[in-house]
């Protein structure tokens, strides 16, 4: 029998008060790994409740000083490292990655809240000067309570990288997690109650979107909401705020450009490029899953990632020698084998792998690499985000066309560009619209330094310095002295 996780309101471990649950699979067998809470609009009065008590009433927020915020994120950080190994394997199994994934994963999340309790003591404003008879004090304030919905494909990276630099903002926190992958998250509230938060600071509903995520968008007890995830349910939540002028923070969706051209070292840039589009099982915003190769390399370019993808293996994220796992669910799944077979009719199919063997994983929701040809930016494969380990690559012949075809997007999230020459490198980076460009790499996204993306890809900015802003009012204190 599948154990029972309960959810974390106002420092108490409770059911929904409905009695419902929902179950949490192991994606690379299907079985159910535990039950949770299906939190319902009651259960998410309950968490707000009290994360505006503990707000208003000075358990946190302004009333708690910024060195104290700061050691009990330290504190949350040194509880990581102790359990990384079980934390890694926890979110292996309910969201399928390979294990090594889950521990850099783990480690980065260990960091999140170290960086960020350093960050609790460094929040500063700024005295503007406003003539000789009067000062004017800019001050930095939490912004109240925070309604954190975050995405299954990094589940307790994404949750850490709203959690920890809001809470170092001083802000109080309903934190939904995705409902395929609820597990690690009800242990991050754990090891908060554990290093000493406050009851009612981190408070963690679990349940489906539109019965635990949307009280918290028209709940009058919120006064953010920070949300990664599909473009689709972004437009949603902003459209649902505005009527309350609801702060919001986005993180959306990406199609993004991988940019190779003939001078690139193919040494580099095939693997950085497979592992752009196949890493995470493509289960990635940033995903280059359009891939432009300058024609003179496009035929051997192809080849060498198509050896790439041939020598991936698929299996359960705890075999070590996995270097895919499964997708997170049988929706998934069928969502991206959908594209193939719409790829099948509008493009080349170049390779696709195979599933796993192993009759225990008959069951899971693997879909293998796969890569299309194509000769037009025109298409949905190339237009639509996947969400899965599908490339489509397609030639250019000069840096204006691909800047064009990199740029003809709706989306602005991420770019990789690989050449030797910086010169080309750095005019084409100005050149495309993307909040994160990366030259001679792929995917790596540092903590110390900012995400976020342009046009249909977001609002806001995390990560680094920039994350904290989501979460702090400005005001302007003003003293007449005459």
């Amino acid at each position: 029998m599948a154990d029972a996780r309960p959810m974390h309101i106002d420092g108490a471990w409770v059911d929904a008060q409905d009695g419902r649950v929902l179950d949490t699979l192991d994606p690379a067998t299907a079985e159910v790994l535990a039950t949770v809470p299906a939190a319902s609009a009651a259960d998410v009065d309950l968490a707000v409740g009290a994360a505006r008590r503990a707000f208003d009433g000075g358990a946190w927020g302004a009333a708690v000083s910024e060195r104290d915020r700061g050691r009990l994120l330290l504190g949350m950080a040194a509880l990581v490292r102790e359990r990384h190994e079980e934390l890694a394997q926890l979110e292996v199994r309910d969201c399928g990655k390979p294990i090594a994934d889950a521990r850099a994963d783990i480690d980065e999340v260990a960091f999140m809240f170290e960086y960020y309790g350093g960050w609790a003591t460094k929040i500063i404003g700024d005295i503007p000067p406003v003539g000789p008879g009067a000062m004017s004090l800019v001050v930095k304030e939490p912004v109240g309570v925070c309604g954190l919905i975050v995405p299954w494909n990094y589940p307790m990276l994404m949750a850490s990288q709203k959690v920890a630099p809001a809470l170092a903002a001083g802000c109080t926190l309903v934190l939904k997690p995705a409902e395929q992958t609820p597990l690690t998250a009800l242990e991050l509230a754990r090891i908060a109650q554990d290093a000493g938060l406050p009851d009612g600071v981190l408070n963690v509903v679990t349940g489906v979107g539109p019965e635990a995520g949307a009280p918290l968008l028209t709940h009058p007890g919120v006064d953010k909401i920070s949300f990664t995830g599909s473009k689709e349910i972004g437009k949603l939540i902003m459209r649902t705020c505005a009527d309350q002028l609801k702060r919001v923070t986005l993180e959306l969706g990406g199609k993004s450009p991988n940019i190779v051209f003939a001078d690139a070292d193919l040494a580099a840039a095939v693997p950085g490029t497979s592992n752009g589009v196949f890493g995470n099982q493509g289960e990635v915003c940033s995903a280059g899953s359009r891939v432009f190769v300058e024609a003179a390399i496009y035929d051997e370019v192809l080849q060498a990632m198509t050896d790439f993808a041939g020598s991936i293996r698929l299996g359960s994220g705890l075999d070590p020698a996995t270097t895919m796992g499964p997708l997170v669910s049988r929706e998934q799944r069928d969502r991206v084998e959908g594209y193939i077979e719409i790829g099948r009719g509008e493009a080349t199919l170049g390779f696709e792998g195979t599933r796993p063997t192993d009759p225990a994983l008959t069951d899971g929701f693997f879909v293998p690499p796969t890569i299309f040809e194509a000769r037009s930016n025109d298409l949905r494969i190339a237009r639509e985000e996947i969400f899965g380990p599908v490339m489509t690559v397609l030639p250019f012949h000069d840096v204006d066309e691909v800047v064009r075809l990199a740029n003809d997007t709706e989306y602005g999230l991420a770019a990789a560009i690989w050449t030797r020459d910086i010169t080309l490198a750095l005019t084409t980076a100005k050149a495309v619209r993307a909040g994160v460009v990366w030259i001679n790499d792929s995917q790596p996204a540092p903590s110390e330094s900012l995400w976020g993306g342009f046009k249909q890809s977001g609002i806001g900015r995390e990560l680094g310095p920039y994350a904290l802003d989501a979460y702090l009012e400005a005001k302007q204190i003003y003293i007449n002295l005459a």
